[in-house]
């Protein structure tokens, strides 16, 4: 088993040692599933929206961003991004050890306040400065600025417009616990009706509360994650394809390549062999 979760980490889903900047762009690394599907990172996300409009959906609750929207997404959380072409902002990337101040819940702001506005953005360059100057003690200024940003997230969370609703609708609560469920799990190959009888609710409650929260079934929800994950490891690394069949509970290799077919109309080592050029 420790063999196994070793090798299921990949270079792309360690958590970082300190903050980490990217523009919306670097994070896809020229491969858009690496947003649109169902995945969870290891460190702690941070989105600044400066331009242009999108869709998160986190924990199986889809929403809409635009300008001047801030996202909050903590570490080991189901999501995926619908960014399109013409969405800019910035990316950070929170070390996941640093928990403390941090909230336990996903969070969307929506910042009017233009002074907030201008502080978000005068941190978020100096912590681009630092990144691409490397000077000394680097890091430490890196954990500075990171601490500055989330007193500046929990000050934004403060104002009345960013309180949550304490009415949650059932389909939403459902569907965020099968979200924690299916990240858990989704290598173990149960399928969607072992989830549903775990929540103590049928297969088509599920899916049907699954899609009036996220827009995708229950099963959509199971198939992109391991899609995501499968393509992660055949594109990122050198692991035998028997072998990330078996890590993703897939009873053989020929029913992972008829999965992965399916999916993206090309075979495993066709995959690989693109992604590296």
């Amino acid at each position: 088993m420790q063999l196994q979760n070793i090798l299921a980490q990949s270079p792309h889903e360690a958590s970082v040692a300190s903050a980490r900047v990217r523009s919306f762009g670097q994070m896809t690394m020229g491969a858009p599933w690496r947003l649109e599907l169902q995945h969870a990172r290891a460190s702690h996300l941070f989105l600044w929206v400066t331009r242009g409009q999108g869709r998160a959906t986190i924990l199986g609750k889809r929403r809409g961003i635009g300008a001047h929207n801030g996202l909050y997404i903590p570490a080991g959380t189901l999501m995926s991004l619908d960014l399109g072409k013409q969405c800019y902002g910035i990316a950070v990337d929170l070390p996941s050890h640093e928990n403390g101040i941090l909230p336990n819940e996903p969070q969307h702001m929506r910042v009017r306040d233009v002074m907030a506005q201008n502080e978000v953005t005068a941190i978020l360059d100096n912590m681009q400065r630092e990144q691409s100057t490397h000077r000394a003690f680097g890091d430490e200024a890196a954990r500075a600025h990171a601490g500055l940003l989330t007193v500046w997230m929990r000050r934004t969370l403060a104002q009345a417009e960013n309180q949550p609703n304490p009415r949650v609708p059932a389909a939403e609560r459902l569907t965020a616990a099968f979200c924690t469920l299916v990240e858990r799990d989704y290598r173990s190959g149960k399928p969607m009706a072992d989830y549903a009888a775990a929540l103590g609710v049928t297969p088509t409650h599920l899916s049907r509360a699954c899609r009036q929260a996220a827009g995708l079934t229950a099963a959509d929800l199971i198939t992109q994650r391991v899609l995501y994950a499968a393509r992660d490891m055949l594109e990122s690394g050198d692991l035998p394809i028997r072998l990330i069949a078996d890590m993703l509970g897939f009873s053989s290799a020929a029913y992972f390549t008829r999965f992965i077919q399916n999916q993206t109309k090309q075979t495993p080592s066709a995959l690989r062999q693109k992604a590296r050029g």
